[in-house]
């Protein structure tokens, strides 16, 4: 299922401009700048235009010189107000370049208008991670703007986010899950008894309490009791309404599968994450550099198969393009496997699972990069074809 993996570049007659877009309103923001960082060491600048746009954490858009370091360092005084107007009539992004302003807040002293200037983009490269980046928000207003960007759109967007509506599709669509259970923040802020038991009506401990609508392992708690359950809750109901509450696999192995493309997805060899904690949680992945990856993943050619399959199946059921990653539990002993979640906008940084996935499998990290620019034309060249105004046969 890894065939077909290099398609031949498409042909243009100048370079590309394409705007590189990270930070966010997120509690992955820091892991967005990781993701940026390595996508743009490996854009071809013979062949793209390339432009830097940080979301700060209170939705700012800038740009300019250098915006992720600038990012990187908290020094973004010196960039720009940034734009893209869900008009398709006025395309590109649009630059206000103004004196007197603040770039995390509001604008202050303007005694007389801005310096407007726009910028074309040919493709928008999101590397957003979780709230309003990688839910459907922003992938609204790429599709409102009739512009091209990387990655699923708005359906595949926030159905992969939101754990909970996605378990439901892959149970529609006989894809196994583990047991769970949703939660609202204001159940929990009024009866946190009954959040209780109904969390312990799942299944015996271990627990697992996410955020509904995060990833990165931010706000996840394992509970073996239920004072673990209480701090739990209370944790995850910070980022999200809605707050998921699901069984625990005993001694699970992690598998995870990279998928790549539009109307037919190829997957990449499966990989293993050995956790350097107790389970994969945040610290585990970005700051212990503990946890050890198993590329590809000890398995026989069946089993690594049906990860394959139902990886694909998984994207297929909630139209995801472009990319995703899709995590799997596999029991030990039993040998079942459950689909744990789906990534439409993975990590990205050059020790990420999605790109070494695909690099074991044939396709390097900077190919991995042109063919979703490709894949992004493609499908704004398939959006094309839709007709928005209805016609009468005469």
């Amino acid at each position: 299922m890894t065939t077909d993996l290099r398609k031949p570049t498409m042909e243009n007659t100048h370079k590309l401009s394409i705007a590189i877009i990270f930070g966010g309103r997120s509690g992955e923001h820091e892991v967005s700048l990781m993701s940026a960082r390595s996508v743009l060491s490996v854009l071809d600048r013979n062949r793209y235009e390339v432009i830097e746009i940080g979301i700060t954490h209170s939705g700012a858009w800038l740009t300019g010189k250098n915006a992720l370091a600038a990012f990187e360092q908290g020094k973004t005084e010196s960039l720009f107000r940034a734009s893209l107007l869900p008009d398709p009539s006025r395309p590109g992004l649009v630059v206000l370049e103004m004196q007197n302003s603040d770039p995390q807040g509001t604008y202050s002293g303007i005694t007389a208008a801005p310096k407007e200037t726009t910028i074309s983009v040919d493709v928008f490269f999101p590397v957003l991670h979780g709230t309003f980046g990688e839910d459907g928000s922003i992938q609204g207003l790429f599709e409102m703007a009739d512009t091209a960007y990387v990655g699923s759109g708005v359906v595949g967007s926030c159905v992969g986010m939101d754990k909970g509506v996605f378990k439901d599709v892959m149970i529609a669509n006989n894809i196994p899950v583990v047991k769970s259970t949703m939660a609202l923040r204001s159940e929990i802020d009024q009866n946190m008894d009954a959040i209780i038991k109904r969390a312990e009506a799942v299944s015996d401990y271990p627990l697992f309490i996410k955020p509904a609508n995060l990833g990165s392992s931010v706000g996840v708690t394992k509970c073996q009791t239920r004072a673990d359950i209480v701090e739990g809750l209370m944790e995850a109901s910070l980022y999200d309404r809605r707050v998921l509450i699901e069984q625990g696999v005993h001694n699970p192995r992690e598998i995870e599968v990279s998928v790549l493309g539009n109307e037919n997805p190829v997957a990449s060899v499966p990989g293993e994450i050995i956790p350097g904690a107790d389970f994969y949680s945040y610290d585990a992945k970005y700051l212990l550099n503990t946890s050890e990856l198993r590329i590809p993943a000890p398995l026989s050619e069946a089993k690594a198969m049906q990860f394959q399959t139902l990886a694909v199946k998984a994207y297929k059921a909630i139209d995801c393009c472009g990319m995703a990653r899709v995590d799997f539990l596999l029991d030990s002993q039993t040998e079942e496997i459950f689909l744990n979640e789906i990534n439409t906008i993975p990590g990205f940084t050059k020790i990420s699972m999605y790109p070494k996935l695909w690099e074991a499998s044939g396709l390097p990290y900077s190919a991995l990069v042109d063919r979703l620019i490709e894949l992004a034309l493609e499908r704004k060249a398939d959006r094309n074809r839709s007709v928005h105004q209805f016609r009468r046969d005469q």
